[in-house]
């Protein structure tokens, strides 16, 4: 197909994109085809001036606007007719009396103008297989030989004037390639207008898919896409996952901690030397208990002094002896401590 030559419409210039459709290339062009237009203005002015240019009818045929081109681009059938002279081409209209004299068969040709309301356009047969080259249309259309007659009993019906195109057309790239091979077309084209509808329509479909979207995160200004918008909910799970962790050690630390201050705690308060008859603390005041036990807590929390607690009880089987390393992990503290917890419950 895409050999295939199609000039899609523009203006009204259907009569230049029907010829060059039909000859398979830029051959003509608006300014050439008005050229051939004032040149018939010309013969028929002519023509009416053989009747006297003083007469009634030569002043009315000055008056009037060309028959054969207008401002719109459009082009008569004398236009395109005197155009195809130049290639030897000549037009006879379909089922006239001259194509019954000829006894034409419609597959048996090679292409056709059509012709509805000043539309334009071509049916062309390229190697084995038949073409509507209309220039309303997104692109070349195949028709089946069986379709043919159909499609052209159809177009009479709907009102078309159809010319077959008779002698020999110009060699061009995708008749010759076309004869080798042959096409298959899964859709159809579509009209030129129906396409730009269709995208018109995808357009708008787009642009309420985006005004949804938008009403259903309304708190999303940023105009960030959701590539964007996973990845920074990625990255806040995975901060929030390290906050987690950190937490969890610092508490775990912490639970360590507590646990060897409760122990020790618990021996310092069994290491306070008694006096027979007399209770710890009626011996000691709650301010000197609370000084010794902030001075043991303060040896304990340095990090690289190895401690030794030994205090002379007044019995000789209570000594306590608490030995931290200088390469304690957390796991090592949190053994100790329930050692000494263990220790303690025992004593």
């Amino acid at each position: 197909m895409e050999s295939i030559f199609h000039e899609k419409q523009e203006g009204s210039l259907c009569a230049q994109h029907c010829l060059n459709n039909l000859l398979q290339g830029e051959y003509f062009s608006p300014v050439e085809l008005s050229s051939i237009a004032h040149q018939l203005d010309e013969e028929e002015r002519m023509r009416m001036a053989e009747g006297g240019i003083t007469s009634e009818d030569y002043r009315t045929f000055l008056q009037q606007p060309s028959g054969n081109m207008d401002d719109s681009g459009f082009f008569s059938i004398q236009v395109i007719s005197n155009a195809l002279k130049v290639w030897g081409l000549e037009l006879i209209l379909f089922n006239s009396p001259e194509y019954q004299r000829l006894g034409i068969d419609p597959i048996n040709e090679r292409s056709f103008i059509c012709n509805y309301k000043e539309h334009w356009f071509t049916v062309r047969k390229l190697g084995k297989q038949w073409f509507n080259l209309n220039s309303l249309l997104t692109g070349p259309e195949l028709i089946s030989d069986t379709y043919l007659a159909l499609f052209l009993a159809q177009l009479q019906q709907e009102g078309y004037s159809i010319f077959v195109v008779k002698g020999d057309l110009p060699d061009c790239e995708a008749d010759q390639l076309l004869q080798m091979i042959r096409v298959q077309q899964m859709h159809r084209p579509k009209l030129i207008g129906e396409e730009l509808a269709h995208l018109k329509d995808q357009r708008m479909q787009k642009i309420d898919l985006d005004q949804s979207l938008e009403a259903s995160h309304p708190y999303d200004g940023t105009g960030m896409l959701d590539e964007d918008e996973e990845n920074l909910q990625r990255a806040l799970a995975l901060s929030r996952q390290e906050i987690d962790m950190e937490d969890e050690e610092a508490d775990l630390r912490r639970a360590i901690r507590l646990s060897m201050q409760g122990s020790s705690r618990s021996s310092i308060s069994e290491d306070i030397p008694q006096t027979s008859g007399t209770n710890s603390s009626a011996s000691l005041s709650s301010e000197e208990l609370r000084k010794r036990r902030e001075a043991y807590f303060e040896k304990q929390q340095q990090p690289e002094q190895i401690s030794h607690l030994h205090e002379t009880p007044t019995t000789s089987e209570d000594t306590l002896e608490t030995d931290t390393g200088d390469d304690m992990t957390e796991e090592d503290m949190l053994q100790a401590a329930m050692n000494m917890s263990l220790e303690t419950i025992s004593a």
